[in-house]
């Protein structure tokens, strides 16, 4: 995989930095977290990388299209390899629990939405809160 980002990160006149390859590896180490959780995982190898670079860094290779990030709530984005297969996220109000599913299973919405209103959605930002399987259960027990 790194040779696909020294080719993507060249191609478009970067270079492949240190610090652009520990921000790389970290986001696909952890698959989804936070610029706070990448900037953790980077100062184990790199203690002098400060979050104002890897914030940065997310920007840059998320314009260059290696890395993509949705909302899981409130706080800071969630960031994610591009590579990825697109994929919506479902997020519990109750216990914090994110699900990921297919996009396909948004394929009507998406249809629709570009049918009547000509909208075109970007679902790799897509967040759909409710409740999880568990939740609901206790719920209804109660």
């Amino acid at each position: 995989m790194g040779n696909d980002w020294q080719s993507a990160l060249r191609a478009k006149g970067y270079r492949l930095t240190p610090q652009r390859q520990l921000v790389l590896e970290a986001v696909t180490k952890l698959e989804h977290a936070t610029p706070d959780e990448i900037c953790n995982e980077v100062r184990k190898t790199a203690s002098s990388i400060n979050i104002s670079t890897v914030y940065r860094t997310l920007e840059l290779l998320e314009e260059l299209g290696l890395v993509t990030h949705t909302h899981l709530g409130h706080g800071s984005p969630t960031y994610h390899a591009a590579n990825l297969p697109e994929h919506l996220h479902l997020v519990c109000r109750d216990c914090g629990k994110v699900t990921e599913t297919d996009v396909d299973v948004a394929n009507e919405l998406i249809a629709r939405l570009t049918e009547k209103h000509g909208f075109e959605p970007d679902v790799r930002h897509f967040s759909i809160f409710g409740r999880c399987a568990e939740c609901s259960a206790k719920r209804r027990r109660s």
